[in-house]
């Protein structure tokens, strides 16, 4: 009896996530739960230019996940050659390792912020 009960449990869930997949559970069940926000670009006038909306924002979100993957790398860069000029005393190679990662990140935030006003 118990195996019975329990493969209608299962059943049952799975055809409620399967008809909430397709869209036909009653509104009542959804309430409650946050709408989708629009697009920072607006609505647009149909489904293609709201889905073009969309991926301008995953495009620009894609664009400051670069610069912080950069950031962490040249931050994690930057302290293990910190660590290696403390201990040998070759700062040289240190304030280079710097000066270059900076440089790194302003150029991806900038080609980032470019790409943004292309899209």
């Amino acid at each position: 009896m118990t195996t019975v009960r329990s493969l209608f449990s299962r059943t049952r869930t799975r055809g409620l996530a399967a008809l909430a997949a397709v869209g036909l559970v009653p509104q009542a069940m959804g309430q409650g739960l946050p709408t989708m926000e629009a697009p920072s670009r607006g609505e647009g006038g149909g489904l293609i230019e709201t889905l073009q909306n969309y991926l301008y924002d995953f495009g620009a979100l894609g664009g400051l996940i670069l610069a912080t993957v950069a950031f962490i790398i040249v931050a994690i860069a930057s302290i293990a050659t910190f660590n290696e000029a403390r201990v040998r005393g070759e700062w040289s190679k240190f304030g280079v390792v710097v000066v270059v990662g900076v440089v790194l990140i302003v150029a991806i935030i900038w080609l980032a912020t470019k790409a943004a006003e292309i899209l």
